[in-house]
């Protein structure tokens, strides 16, 4: 973590981007990490975790750690919502970002 800290200051980010950093990587990682857990536990015919958690948790922001956990993990890959889903709800919050960022800029300057 003290990395990435070091990585935001150099990069001149103000508090509020580096819990927005924090944030995105601890979901992003959290839903890469569910994804396997579920892959786990599929193979093992045990308790599953329920899709809508895993949808939400992309939904949260974490999408590129859900289509990365897809991926890697070979899991909910032929699943339509999550097939369809997770990129278009990576696509949406990268456009918001965008949209965002670029609004916020022009307040600031």
């Amino acid at each position: 973590m003290r990395i990435i800290g070091n990585l935001l200051w150099w990069l001149g980010m103000n508090t509020l981007h580096s819990y927005l950093a924090y944030y995105l990587l601890t979901i992003n990682t959290v839903a890469f990490i569910m994804y396997g857990i579920d892959k786990y536990k599929a193979k093992k015919a045990k308790w599953r975790i329920p899709e809508t958690t895993l949808l939400l948790l992309a939904v949260l922001g974490g999408s590129i750690g859900a289509w990365m956990g897809m991926k890697v993990w070979h899991h909910k890959t032929m699943h339509k919502k999550f097939k369809y889903g997770i990129p278009a709800i990576l696509l949406i919050q990268i456009a918001l970002m965008a949209y965002l960022h670029m609004n916020l800029w022009k307040q600031i300057v």
